[in-house]
């Protein structure tokens, strides 16, 4: 069986739902998911969880975000991206400095409005659907943080930005807010995703490359014993493995190495082999609770 992360280097057009589809004819596997969709406009790194590691796939959504997007100025849309209607017309030059001053009021935390085109539910539906309907939607904002973001060219009305964000960052939305920031209206023109949580572009194969190789292709798939590795890790022996898979209490052997976040709570549970068996939380009295179970 196969078991692991597949990080799809994604071309503009097919949406992630195409991708995974696509995935699951070549590699002969109905258990594939993904861990966090792009937009049909977006290019770049797509991760696929491929069998058990399906059932990691929350953890793996949680990781940060790092996109390169180019945000034309000018011109609002009502999807906030290229494929929306045109609702103003361009407006006066918007010079560098008034660019740079912009987007300080876009790093750290605040709280994001989702754009009127997204998954986001409303009522208990999908905001997107009431917007193709012509119906006035806005989603709840949420609260989000952006850890770096910054100007890498600005010329011709596109500045072209790089943003590196928590999980639920909408790049659509940072563009609308920017061009109503400017007075000017802005859409997002063009995004490619580099990285998301631990996967980089150099893990990811192209879809023509999965179709020349086929099955071939579940060589370049990440296993299981890689993946989550700002988590630490507990080895196990044959009793406390057993004990795990069953869902039981085990011993915790104590603090590991100094981590950052909320994975200080967790573990990954290895048994002798180095397998990864489990995901695991601490308990009082020194205890590891298994959550996650892969075998």
């Amino acid at each position: 069986m196969i078991n692991g992360v597949l990080v799809i280097d994604k071309p503009a057009g097919p949406t992630s739902h195409d991708v995974v589809a696509c995935v699951r004819r070549v590699l002969r596997t109905p258990r594939v998911g993904h861990t966090g969709t792009l937009d049909p406009l977006a290019t770049g790194v797509l991760p696929l969880v491929i069998g058990t590691a399906t059932r990691l796939a929350s953890l793996l959504t949680a990781g940060e975000k790092e996109y390169v997007a180019g945000v034309r100025l000018g011109l609002e849309t009502d999807t906030y991206d290229a494929v929306g209607r045109e609702s103003v017309p361009p407006p006066p030059a918007i010079v560098l400095d008034d660019l740079e001053r912009a987007l300080d009021d876009f790093r750290g935390d605040f709280d994001q409005l989702p754009p009127p085109y997204s998954a986001k539910k409303v009522d208990g539906v999908r905001a997107y659907k009431l917007a193709r309907k012509q119906i006035p939607v806005q989603p709840a904002a949420a609260r989000v943080t952006v850890h770096h973001l910054a100007l890498e060219g600005y010329g011709d009305g596109l500045a072209t930005v790089r943003v590196c964000a928590s999980a639920g960052f909408y790049v659509r939305s940072l563009a609308h807010d920017l061009g109503r920031k400017l007075g000017c209206g802005a859409h997002l023109e063009t995004l490619r995703r580099v990285r998301a949580g631990t996967f980089r572009e150099e893990d990811a194969i192209g879809l023509d490359t999965l179709d020349r190789e086929g099955p071939q292709a579940a060589r370049s798939i990440i296993p299981l014993e890689r993946l989550l590795p700002d988590i630490p890790a507990v080895v196990l022996n044959d009793r406390d493995r057993d004990r795990a898979v069953h869902g039981g209490h085990i011993p915790d052997p104590g603090p590991p190495a100094p981590h950052s976040g909320e994975t200080q709570t967790r573990r990954r549970l290895l048994d002798t082999a180095g397998r990864l068996i489990g995901i695991a939380e601490t308990r009082p009295g020194s205890l590891l609770h298994p959550v996650i179970v892969l075998v």
